[in-house]
């Protein structure tokens, strides 16, 4: 039903919610609060000076607002609470001072200083009766929470939901009927109503997911693939090609993909490993191996820069064994592709490695038989498997140096086989790793000036573009002053940040890698990709603000050489947190440590181009209800039960369908 049905949502706030995913009413019914305020109104007289409390109070004045700068201000006025009469003063909310009207009955929540008579105010509410429990959800640009909780209430009182759990398990687990829970989860009146309700959606959500997941493994291991001679002196023959060892957990990856490869099956495997951990040439192995049989290759990246590294490093490796190596990128001009796109067709190119251009319409293999994706969450669904479709049954292999805990991968790439690489290249020295305090910062400038007198490259990561003046960060733009000044103008520095079109952030990591820049300013921006073997110094300002996953991916653009590299974290908050990283180099033990500290929001960065976005679900706290979820949507698919219910008797045709 269109959002429109619902009292209170005219056109312009049915925009304003789509910026919320919100464009019907059903989005409206499943947009969850993601916390809840506990209204305990206390009398004035009954409150300490220390804690926060909330009152309720009447407007006796005009409010008056003072703007102290830009981007913030202060809001004044006199408030009767229990026959004390309170100057009441809260920050940036300027907007409620038309809200504020004389008489108005209101509920201040804040601290009160006896002495002065002053209440500073956190918030200040209006219109509650009776409620002991307030929704908390995530408003967008020009929607205020109560207002969201105003037409949720209204689409609730006629929610009429589809029950995505079969009714045995509704049964078995005593759940609330899912009108019910989507009631009590956006009204409750006791705390157990949030409990109860959010169980049973989260359990929905979380079964939900994984029967696709199961339902997809099923549909892989039925899969039949390209049947393939077994080369026996493949392994043997490309190994004593290469001037480096492989490691232990290299030698599994190439064992499973022969393995894989030989078979009567479609391989649909993940190589899931650790920053520098040598992934690229496990999936070479593959492409060579797909070559032997009469194959052709290709292999996928997020950026044309990383694309352009693996043409030259794989070209390097596979033209002894004769395989003709391409690249499409879509910087390239028009009589360039068309010509590859002849070769692509006619056979004369064995390995094509490009970026999205790959999936365009004019690109046709003669004989595509294996897809590696690198990188593979920063694609959706839809991208990866247009690429798959271009050959009849291509294998499939994905590549991710996103370490996360074991026990989560197995769950949630539950549809794909899955090889841990862990081990690192001989030869690559641990990264040593310091946190430094903003006062000490002259240690990581001399630090950083010994680095460049060796001839060495830098990185420098911030979590802002410019400075705000409501958050006390490091801005790349205010560093890049900062550093020009500490280094006297002397050192060619540049900035690379995500607003900057893609060509220009190509041209600047060029520049880089060719060792024009000396120091690299920029944001988050740089976490994926690009070897620069020269680069030895990685300081991260502001550290607090990122998760351990994200910093360790960060870390992993330098020690990409035999030299001695180092990554400081500048930041006042948070060491002990921080200090993981300082203990260890390994990628999976720190997601361990990070899963459990911040959640999945930073282990999955992007959610994973929308695979991981859960509604009211969260794989850490809710792994236990995930692992239930499993095990039921499993016997669910091998009952064949799922046949008689209509939801996902259609949702097993759309997953045909697409796959």
């Amino acid at each position: 039903m269109e959002l429109q049905v619902v009292k209170g949502i005219g056109q312009d706030y049915a925009k304003k919610l789509s910026a919320l995913n919100i464009y019907n009413v059903n989005d409206l019914l499943e947009y969850y609060p993601y916390r809840y305020n506990f209204i305990n109104i206390t009398p004035i007289a009954n409150i300490n000076e220390t804690d926060s409390w909330m009152i309720k109070a009447q407007v006796i004045d005009s409010p008056r607002v003072q703007y102290i700068k830009r981007n913030f201000n202060r809001l004044n006025f006199k408030a009767l609470s229990d026959n004390v009469i309170l100057n009441v003063t809260i920050f940036n909310r300027a907007f409620l001072k038309q809200n504020l009207t004389l008489n108005k009955e209101i509920v201040l929540v804040g601290k009160y200083n006896k002495l002065k008579n002053s209440f500073i105010a956190s918030d200040i509410k209006f219109n509650i009766e009776d409620k002991k429990i307030e929704p908390v959800y995530h408003l967008g640009n020009g929607i205020k929470n109560s207002y969201l909780s105003k037409v949720i209430s209204e689409a609730v009182k006629n929610a009429n939901v589809f029950d995505k759990i079969p009714e045995y398990l509704v049964d078995k687990y005593h759940f609330l009927d899912k009108n019910t829970a989507i009631k009590l989860i956006h009204n409750p009146l006791e705390i157990n109503d949030i409990k109860r309700a959010s169980l049973r959606l989260k359990y929905e959500e979380l079964f939900d997911f994984m029967f696709k997941i199961n339902y997809l493994k099923k549909l892989n291991n039925k899969a039949k693939g390209i049947k393939r001679d077994e080369f026996k002196d493949a392994k043997d023959n490309f190994m004593a090609s290469l001037p480096f060892t492989l490691t232990k957990d290299q030698l599994t990856g190439v064992d499973d993909i022969y393995k894989d490869l030989t078979s009567e099956f479609r391989m649909n495997r993940l190589l899931l490993g650790d920053v520098g951990s040598g992934k690229t040439i496990v999936a070479t192995f593959a492409i060579y191996l797909n070559f032997l049989s009469g194959y052709q290759s290709a292999l996928m990246a997020p950026t044309e820069i990383l694309a352009e590294q693996h043409y030259k490093s794989l070209k390097n490796i596979l033209d002894k064994f004769n395989i003709k190596v391409g690249l499409l990128t879509g910087s390239l001009k028009v009589k360039e592709k068309k010509e590859i796109y002849e070769k692509l067709e006619n056979g004369e190119i064995d390995l094509i490695i490009g970026t999205h251009a790959l999936i365009s319409e004019g690109v046709k293999f003669q004989k595509l038989g294996l897809v590696v994706t690198d990188e593979q969450h920063r694609f959706g669904v839809g991208q990866r498997n247009t690429l798959r479709d271009k050959g009849i049954t291509p294998d499939v292999l994905y590549l991710s140096a996103t370490p996360i805990p074991r026990t989560y991968a197995l769950t949630i790439y539950g549809d794909l086989d899955i090889t841990l690489i862990k081990t690192k290249p001989q030869g690559r020295l641990e990264i040593k790793t310091i946190i430094k305090k903003d006062e000490e910062i002259k240690d990581v400038l001399y630090k950083m000036l010994e680095e460049l007198k060796n001839g060495h490259q830098i990185y420098v990561v911030s979590p802002l573009i410019e400075n705000n003046d409501e958050l006390d960060l490091k801005s790349v733009l205010d560093l890049e002053k900062k550093l020009q000044m500490a280094f006297n103008n002397q050192v060619e520095m540049a900035i690379l940040h995500g607003k900057l079109k893609q060509n220009e952030k190509d041209k600047i990591m060029q520049k880089f890698k060719e060792g024009e820049i000396k120091i690299l300013i920029s944001t988050t921006v740089i976490e994926v990709g690009i070897d620069v073997a020269n680069a030895t110094m990685m300081v991260i300002f502001n550290a607090e603000r990122f998760g351990l996953a994200t910093i360790h991916q960060l870390r992993g653009r330098v020690g990409r050489s035999d030299l001695q590299s180092y990554c400081y974290l500048v930041s006042n908050k948070d060491t002990e947190r921080l200090k993981v990283l300082e203990e260890s180099n390994d990628g999976f033990y720190i997601s361990e440590r990070d899963f459990e500290m911040r959640g999945q929001g930073d282990l999955f960065g992007s959610k994973q181009s929308g695979e991981m976005s859960f509604k009211i679900a969260d794989l850490k706290n809710d792994y236990q209800i995930l692992l239930q979820a499993k095990v039921d949507s499993y016997n669910f698919i091998e009952s064949e039960e799922y046949k008689a219910n209509e939801y996902y008797k259609n949702l097993v045709e759309k997953i045909n369908f697409i796959n």
